[in-house]
């Protein structure tokens, strides 16, 4: 039996691959009713790996839109690479997919649920004062802010990584201008390693969505959650400003935003993974920003355990696996996002 803490991404599938395979998974998801809002794009990796789980693929691009281009600019340097596979998400929507295939499996969920402690040496799961579970193995997949991983590696907590992101979607399809089906981002160096600001849009003849990236001190909790737009207009119109018609297009079509700020979980400090209790996603690597790949990271996270799980290998030996990996490509994603340089 497993018992998997935290019903996102990586939780949900891997509830439903275990499921689909006879093994009895069991998630708990403090969120009544989980809702998020935001959009994300997974690339033909992840793709590959939902469909190596048995996720149907054309309930996913039924509530998907294909990109064609992914395109980065700052100042003077640009550069446009295809598409590999890549699709954009709400993630309400996705997440829809997945609970579905969960279900469908014979997974077990159990929203509105908080886990308040936890007892690595025992497995032992506790809701308030009960015990709610106690299984052979307990999955922490409960996000940046894991209270699995407050109990493994107290030290190892989430930090700030330095920008404040800001997620519009327009509430009809509006065209910018721009290539459409592209997801663009146009930004501003600055003197650090970060830029000082990024804007990225992506649009088709359904939807339009933005999003704003800004190098700056981290924001309050009341900051934080979703706002008026015009609460954050002049702040994103000042982050591309060689772009600036296009932005008040979208900005003017946008009602709402939903404001976050970006952090990382590091990796270099963590402990090996030991069973019976077990991190994976976000709770163990999160990383900003990642274009995707750190939804990509949780469910290849969730596709390696499964594996393990079902064939008979050692899920903690996964993990370190997975970990190896991701440290390999941290580079790469470095290289990526870093500040041009002429």
């Amino acid at each position: 039996m497993v018992t998997i803490i935290g019903g996102g991404i990586a939780g949900t599938v891997l509830a439903g691959a275990l499921a689909r395979h006879g093994h009895p998974a069991t998630v708990y998801e403090r969120q009544a009713h989980p809702r998020n809002g935001q959009f994300l794009v997974l690339d033909g990796r992840a793709h590959a790996a939902l469909h190596s789980l048995g996720v149907p693929m054309d309930r996913l691009h039924n509530v998907s839109h294909p990109l064609t281009a992914i395109r980065i600019a700052y100042t003077d340097n640009e550069r446009t690479r295809p598409s590999d596979g890549h699709r954009l998400y709400f993630r309400d929507d996705l997440m829809g997919v997945l609970s579905d295939f969960a279900g469908t499996a014979g997974a077990q969920r159990h929203d509105g649920i908080t886990i308040t402690d936890l007892d690595p040496a025992t497995g032992t799961v506790v809701n308030r004062a009960a015990a709610v579970a106690a299984d052979d193995l307990i999955i922490g997949a409960d996000g940046a802010d894991s209270l699995v991983r407050a109990r493994l590696e107290p030290a190892r907590s989430a930090e700030y990584a330095g920008q404040t992101v800001v997620y519009g979607t327009t509430r009809v399809a509006v065209r910018p201008g721009s290539a459409p089906s592209v997801l663009h981002f146009q930004g501003r160096v600055g003197t650090g390693t970060l830029p000082t600001s990024t804007f990225g849009h992506f649009w088709n003849d359904e939807v339009a969505v933005w999003f704003c990236r800004i190098t700056q001190p981290e924001l309050s909790p009341e900051d934080l959650g979703t706002h008026p737009a015009p609460d954050w207009t002049e702040a994103v119109r000042q982050s591309a400003p060689a772009i600036a018609p296009l932005v008040d297009t979208m900005l003017t079509e946008t009602d709402t935003v939903r404001v976050i700020n970006a952090r990382n979980v590091p990796l270099a400090t963590a402990a090996p993974p030991r069973s019976p209790v077990i991190l994976c996603g976000d709770a163990d690597h999160a990383l900003t920003p990642a274009a995707g790949v750190g939804a990509r990271d949780a469910i290849e996270d969730a596709a390696a355990l499964a594996t393990a799980l079902t064939t008979g290998a050692d899920p903690a030996a996964a993990m370190a696996e997975r970990r190896r990996q991701l440290v390999e490509e941290r580079d790469r994603i470095a290289r990526l996002y870093e500040r041009p340089r002429k």
